[in-house]
């Protein structure tokens, strides 16, 4: 098996992807939705923009904003649970909502707001669906409160081992499922005209001169920030050695403190 370094569920070639193919992202969000693409007639993305500060922040959100129709669509993928996901996909719609009521507007005028996100980790261990759709509801008669609200959660893990060439929004997802070469040649083998295209956008975008300087950037911010840390731990360690000689304590009391070596002490010793 011949591993992907860069795959659908990378966030910085997801968003460039699907930013440089809206077209795609557009027949992409027609299946997640379950609606027909010919029945959208509004579609625009709200923030195509890479902004430099989001190079190497391992906690910044990659989605792309859209308004579908009238309607306001957030798309996020999320490799690894890192905790309270629900809590924070219903954060993000929140603030999507109360954002888009302009000043001196109408409550009633808020769009509906639908947060999608393509999970590559199981979210609900109590269910076998790899697709769940969350709204308000009365908890009794199940009778809806609003419909300006929807959460939707795709678990990659849950999908069929087996899909059919007709099953579209399987195949979407089953592309950003795909960890291997391999697995990308047999959705392609199908001959689907729009996973092929997107496949074939996906070469494009990670064979591009634009792509690799992001990744280098990238990996250039994630090194800053290693040595920016390490930097940061080195000095807190150096400051309680320090204390620690003027209280007078053993040399290996203080290797044990902080790490260091004797010949690192001895030498905060003889500067002091």
């Amino acid at each position: 098996m011949t591993k992907l370094k860069n795959t659908f569920k990378t966030d910085i070639l997801f968003k460039l992807l699907f930013v440089k193919y809206p077209s795609l992202l557009r027949r992409l969000i027609a299946q997640l939705m379950g609606i027909s693409l010919e029945s959208i007639k509004q579609f625009e993305i709200r923030n195509p923009e890479m902004p430099p500060e989001i190079m190497g922040n391992k906690f910044c959100r990659l989605d792309i904003h859209m308004m579908v129709d009238g309607e306001q669509v957030n798309l996020e993928v999320q490799v690894e649970n890192e905790g309270d996901y629900p809590e924070r996909a219903l954060f993000h719609w929140a603030r999507a909502y109360s954002n888009a009521l302009p000043a001196g507007g109408k409550y009633s005028e808020l769009p509906r707001t639908i947060v999608i996100s393509i999970l590559d980790f199981i979210l609900f261990e109590d269910c076998t669906e790899f697709h769940s759709e969350f709204q308000s509801l009365e908890v009794k008669r199940h009778k809806p409160l609003t419909d300006k609200k929807s959460l939707h959660f795709f678990e990659l893990p849950k999908l069929p081992e087996s899909i059919d060439k007709s099953e579209l929004l399987l195949l979407w997802l089953a592309l950003f499922k795909a960890d291997t070469e391999e697995e990308l040649n047999q959705i392609e083998a199908l001959e689907v005209p729009e996973l092929s295209e997107a496949i074939s956008a996906y070469r494009s975008v990670t064979a591009s001169s634009e792509f690799r300087e992001i990744e280098r950037l990238c990996a250039k911010a994630r090194h800053d920030e290693a040595q920016a840390l390490y930097n940061a731990g080195r000095k807190a360690k150096t400051d309680v050695a320090r204390s620690a000689l003027q209280m007078k304590m053993p040399i290996d009391v203080i290797i044990g403190l902080t790490g260091l070596t004797c010949a690192e002490i001895e030498k905060l010793s003889d500067a002091d």
